[in-house]
């Protein structure tokens, strides 16, 4: 499994189609797969960013999955980005919540941080986990 991850963050949106196109147009994700049911809601989504990749669904679809995570809050993800003054400028431009702007940390990243339509947060920077 060299190369290839094997964590993925799982989040769960009310409205997931519109989630997606945040994630696309504001966060800059892309596309692999979405998988709807016959009255359009979102059974399972993948999308990707670098090497990463975050999986999400329509709440209420049903499964055991759905009924655990019904009460749960938001989730928070990491995401490592190059350029972090540009990807904040490109969710500014689509009206994302930003809750700290980029910011130099002391171990040498520097980040932003935002939150999704749903309430997740979404933290973006340079550090990048050596595993």
């Amino acid at each position: 499994m060299a190369g290839h991850p094997s964590v993925f963050p799982t989040l769960l949106y009310g409205n997931a189609k519109a989630a997606i196109q945040q994630l696309t147009e504001a966060f800059g994700f892309t596309r692999v797969a979405v998988y709807e049911a016959e009255d359009g809601t979102v059974m399972h989504a993948e999308l990707a960013y670098g090497s990463g990749a975050v999986m999400l669904g329509s709440k209420g679809r049903g499964g055991l999955f759905d009924k655990v995570m019904a009460e749960a809050g938001p989730a928070g993800v990491y995401v490592v980005v190059e350029d972090v003054d540009a990807h904040h400028r490109r969710a500014v431009e689509h009206g994302v919540e930003i809750l700290m702007e980029p910011t130099d940390q002391e171990y040498g990243s520097r980040d932003y941080m935002a939150r999704d339509a749903e309430g997740n947060v979404w933290s973006f920077g340079t550090y990048s986990p050596q595993l």
